[in-house]
This record gives structure tokens, sequence and C-alpha cells, in this order.
């Protein structure tokens, strides 16, 4: 049963197809019988996992298993610690209901090794932007976006860095690999203990 890791591009659906000629996995993903473990918004690039392993699929996509998702934010404005202190603490009221607690915390930089994006974002020369890292274990629709509009930091691009203990490594967006058996053990291992639940 295969696993594997994509960096998905921007402007890309996590599905296969779609009726308005919107590009897809299918342009990046040749492999059969694969589906995508939770979603990655159109507008959103970055990690994206696919399997042909339905339990698996399951766990890693279930907020109640927890599987910690890395996310990079780069957002209009200056992050302020009271900023960072209300993405961490949660019960942001979402029209989903309130957030859980999560990590964020400001980046000194870009991230390294970040491929350009097409097209860039809009720049404003007056309005500075920061990169922030934020950790979810739950996946709420728009999540990120949303968490840093509602302290007053809209996103301008959002990169899924990681799930679990899986990281893009060097590949590029529209690239793609199988997970090794280590790798896949590793997912399994994270997601068997009830000791994940809240």
């Amino acid at each position: 049963m295969p696993t594997i890791i994509l960096n998905k591009p921007y402007e890309v659906l996590t599905q296969f197809t779609d009726e308005n000629g919107r590009r897809t996995l299918k342009d990046f993903v040749p492999v059969p019988d694969v589906y995508p473990v939770g979603r990655l918004d159109f507008d959103s690039e970055g990690l994206l996992l696919l399997t042909s392993d339905a339990a698996l699929q399951h766990r890693l996509s279930d907020p109640r298993f927890r599987v910690p998702k890395i996310y990079w934010a780069q957002v209009e404005g200056t992050p302020t610690e009271d900023a960072l202190q209300r993405l961490r603490a949660g019960g942001l009221h979402l029209k989903t209901g309130p957030t859980a607690p999560a990590g964020a915390r400001a980046l000194p930089a870009e991230p390294p090794g970040l491929w350009p994006r097409t097209p860039p974002i809009r720049y404003r020369a007056a309005i500075p932007t920061a990169w922030l890292e934020i950790t979810l274990r739950e996946g709420k629709n728009r999540q990120v976006r949303r968490m840093t509009a509602a302290v007053g930091l809209p996103t301008l691009r959002l990169v899924r860095a990681a799930i679990g203990p899986l990281h893009l490594g060097n590949l590029q967006p529209g690239e793609w690999r199988e997970l090794t058996a280590t790798e896949i053990t590793a997912l399994r291992t994270l997601t068997a203990s009830r000791s994940n639940f809240r």
C-alpha cells in the first residue's frame, strides 16, 4: 500500500479531478489508488500525504489523534508577544467554534530553503511582513488564516512544513516520493497510542 509525500504547489486542488480545468493532484502524482490525508487549501502550499492505507489516513486526519502539523505563515504586520500569546492560548472564536491551544512563534526571517512562490505575494511598501511558525493539533477549515486574521495579522502566504515526524526535506513544488518503511512505522506509532487523545 503506497504512502507518498508531495510538495503541493500553490493553486493546486487537493483532489484528482476538477470540472473547471484547474490543476489537481493528477497533474503531479501518477500513482493510482492513493488519497489525500486531510486537505491543503488551493492557495496553500507544502507537505501533503497521500496513501492507500485507509486506517492510516483516518488516524492522521482525525483531530482526536492530535497529530501535530507545522505551518509557516507569512503575515501582514509585525507580530507582538500579545498576538502570539493569543494564538498559543486557544479560545479564538471562529465560526466553527473556539480554537484549541497551538504552538506559535515568530521566525527571525523567511524559513531557509523556502522556494519562491509563483506568482509572488503582492507587497505593499508601507506595510511590513513577518513569518510565523504555527503548530496545530486540530484541523478546522482555513484555520491558520482565520487565526492570524483574528489577531490582526492577515496571512499572505501559507506553507505546511511538517506532519508529525515528516518534513518536506529537499522536495520542490510538484515533487513527490514514497515514504520509507521506517517513516510509515513512525506514523503508525504516533497514532497508535490513546495517550494522544485529549
